[in-house]
């Protein structure tokens, strides 16, 4: 626990992923390598250490993990193409400036042979649909500048159809409102220009409903409380203009108290272990809600607002006014 973000503590955690190859935990963990990559890198840019990792280093693992075959990204050296990695692949390279290193047509192909006539996405060759893999989709294909290429309409009718009566969005069609599937939706709407396809006042009650007297938010009703989803709701309410409808302080303390002060690293809940993916969400959080020492954080994007600002690409969301003192 702790009163304020350690940042060299959290710096150097990261710094430490993948050191210690012989641990199980390591092995067990390769389907997400690339997404590690990825979420350690943009938490660095956001507390301003962006050169903690070796670029070069970073930038060549990545197209270690170029699936000459599908035209597209593994998780892992010799793992099958997949939207995610091949979002987290495109994410890291426009940080790191190394966009030039991809075939991007091959990419572009590989991306929309992956629509199904519903709208939706798979993720892969395999099958699997889900509105994660939309907006996997989407995003990369902004940031590779052929977003012209994609069929908006299709894309955002399925969307629509996934709207439920809470004014949330699932994982498909029929599917529950769930916190991190609404963020997905939102987001990809926002990149789409059709957030006009959002009922703004009924959502941003839904998500300002998953605070709980903790402080911390939970990603569906009757769920315990995560800091990743600091991440998930307070972007979707950051495109929604409605941040200020939670209590800033109280989930501030929430995610501060998750903190590993011995090891570095952030945890899902007080006590638990850190990891990479709840430290880049904590952080992410912490960024929206203009914490101090820290870098804006583009909520649609999920990368460092400069950046995406930098592209063209910034859309019309609000973050809370960056503080000076904790």
């Amino acid at each position: 626990m702790g009163s304020a973000l350690d940042i060299p503590l959290h710096v150097k955690y990261i710094q430490s992923l993948g050191e210690n190859k012989d641990d199980l935990v390591y092995h067990l963990t390769a389907h997400l390598r690339l997404n590690a990559v990825y979420w350690g890198l943009t938490a660095l840019c956001v507390m301003k250490h962006k050169d903690a990792l070796d670029r070069d280093e970073m930038v060549e693992f990545v197209m270690s993990c170029w699936d000459d075959e599908a035209g597209a990204f593994g998780a892992h050296p010799d793992h099958d193409a997949h939207l995610l990695s091949t979002l987290s692949a495109i994410q890291i390279l426009v940080m790191q400036d190394a966009l030039d290193r991809v075939d991007v047509p091959r990419i572009v192909k590989y991306i929309l042979s992956l629509q199904q006539p519903s709208g939706v996405f798979a993720g892969d060759a395999f099958g699997e649909i889900d509105t994660r893999f939309l907006y996997c989709a989407v995003n990369a294909l902004s940031l590779l500048g052929h977003l012209h290429e994609l069929d908006v309409e299709k894309t955002v009718g399925y969307i629509r159809r996934c709207r439920n009566f809470d004014g949330g969005f699932g994982a498909r069609e029929g599917a529950e409102s769930h916190a991190a599937q609404v963020w997905v939706c939102v987001a990809a709407l926002a990149i789409l220009d059709k957030l006009d396809e959002v009922d703004v006042d009924t959502l941003a009650w839904w998500l300002a409903e998953r605070q709980l007297p903790s402080g911390g938010l939970n990603g569906r009703p009757e769920k315990l409380e995560d800091v990743c989803y600091s991440h998930w709701v307070l972007s979707s309410l950051s495109i929604l203009k409605k941040l200020h409808w939670i209590n800033a302080d109280k989930l501030i303390a929430f995610i501060l108290s998750a903190q590993d002060l011995e090891h570095g690293g952030i945890a899902d809940r007080p006590g638990d272990q850190a990891d990479v993916f709840h430290t880049i969400f904590g952080v992410a959080g912490l960024s929206l809600l203009g914490y101090p020492g820290l870098d804006d954080l583009d909520p649609v994007y999920c990368m460092p607002a400069g950046l995406i600002e930098s592209k063209g690409l910034r859309k019309d969301w609000e973050a809370l006014p960056r503080k000076t003192s904790p």
